[in-house]
């Protein structure tokens, strides 16, 4: 994977859930591995990465959980945070706009 995984919103999104910059460079480091893990799925990246960071909502257990969840099961994943139907752009932009 060339390019940077995490998008702007995203890294966005992770700063405003995990405030302590040690945590959201742990959870950066996280996606970014998973990132290579699950290119397989030929899904976008973006709407992966963020499931799992919508998923933990700001908990670094809960995202942990997240991270072995998608290792299982990327479908899953998708569902588990809201990202699994049709209208999940929608979804995603909801879940990554600035707030």
């Amino acid at each position: 994977m060339a390019e940077e995984p995490i998008s702007t919103r995203l890294h966005d999104r992770i700063r405003r859930d995990f405030p302590d910059h040690g945590d959201a460079k742990g959870i950066e480091g996280a996606l970014r591995v998973l990132a290579v893990e699950l290119e397989y799925s030929r899904q976008s990246t973006e709407r992966l990465l963020a499931a799992a960071v919508v998923i933990a909502y700001g908990d670094v257990n809960r995202f942990r959980s997240a991270v072995r969840l998608a290792r299982t099961d990327w479908r899953d994943l998708l569902m588990a945070g809201g990202l699994g139907y049709e209208d999940w752009p929608q979804v995603l932009d909801e879940e990554l706009r600035p707030r």
